[in-house]
């Protein structure tokens, strides 16, 4: 929260969560420890609900567990599921105060609804093949194999070359790639959340639309030199479509924006999108930069699913 702003004044709006998720962080973060798990957990309850496909990647990333295991899937997993669904709820509690009785109402009746749908969820993901293999494999999460299955099909990397890994958090495309580019190659990772290390990937935390961020990114990425600009970014969703689409489209279309700042001529890009309103035009646009585009749906991404993956090869100079 800015300034000297109380946030016994701060009301929740169904749709945007932000004033919430920072008032709700503020508060919750001096009643008890472990703030990389009551983050996670402030997030899902000040957008309205945990979204447990985000929190999958977030727990993984943060090390949610005593033990410090940090790879999704793992068979400790549903404890720190369970135990970031309690921590939920203690923030929702801490903060139970600020929002007064209307909303603390409101958002008790929501959390009753989604905990039938959590479970649900539960049950695909840990009944998942990817996920299964992702654990088996040591992949810090499923969706290595959609970048495996694009890879392979398209033969996007060579030994030696240069990838920037836009919102990378839990790792496991700076993983594959990582691999796959052998010691001369080299991975650049960026995400606003933290990620543990991976040997041979270089890491900058924040937003890359800072500034200073940006600025880190350049410092190790001198010149136009990279070969491969790669997203996997999307929103926390709401489940609303009309939110959920323009945000994800604004992510998509930052992406492309930083592949059009770092790189090489005749480099690429992989980003995701979600098909809906704007997902032509961007591809419209996309196609004025890049000589040749595809649109992909692998495998692994899961078929309700409205993601798809657009390739981009060999940048133009515009």
């Amino acid at each position: 929260m800015a300034g000297n702003h109380d946030a016994r004044h701060v009301v929740p709006r169904p749709i945007e969560h932000r004033a919430v998720t920072d008032a709700l962080y503020q508060r919750a973060r001096g009643s008890f420890g472990q703030a990389g798990e009551q983050r996670v957990a402030c997030l899902g309850v000040g957008r309205g609900g945990l979204d447990l496909d985000q929190l999958m990647v977030s727990q993984g990333t943060l090390g949610l567990s005593h033990d410090g295991v940090g790879q999704a899937g793992r068979s400790e997993a549903n404890h720190r599921l369970e135990r970031m669904g309690q921590r939920a709820k203690m923030a929702t509690l801490a903060f139970g105060e600020c929002l007064g009785s209307g909303h603390w109402g409101i958002l008790q009746t929501d959390m009753a609804k989604r905990s039938q749908s959590s479970s649900r969820w539960l049950n695909e993901h840990f009944s998942d093949p990817f996920v299964k293999r992702a654990q088996a494999e040591g992949w810090r999460s499923r969706a290595a194999f959609k970048l495996e299955e694009i890879d392979l099909r398209e033969k996007m990397f060579r030994s030696g070359a240069i990838c920037l890994d836009l919102g990378a958090a839990p790792g496991a495309w700076s993983q594959y790639t990582r691999r796959r580019l052998g010691r001369s190659g080299q991975v650049l990772a960026t995400d606003i959340l933290p990620m543990t290390a991976l040997a041979g990937v270089e890491f900058v935390q924040g937003d890359f639309r800072d500034p200073a961020v940006f600025d880190g990114i350049l410092e190790r990425l001198p010149g136009r030199q990279v070969d491969w600009v790669l997203s996997d970014m999307a929103p926390a969703l709401s489940g609303i479509d009309a939110v959920d689409q323009p945000r994800a489209m604004d992510l998509a279309e930052l992406a492309l924006d930083m592949a059009g700042r770092v790189l090489k001529p005749g480099g690429g890009a992989l980003i995701k999108l979600f098909q809906g309103a704007g997902f032509e035009a961007l591809v419209r646009t996309t196609r004025r930069q890049f000589g040749k585009i595809k649109l992909i749906k692998p495998t692994a991404s899961r078929a309700r699913s409205a993601e798809m993956y657009m390739l981009a090869k060999d940048y133009r100079l515009v």
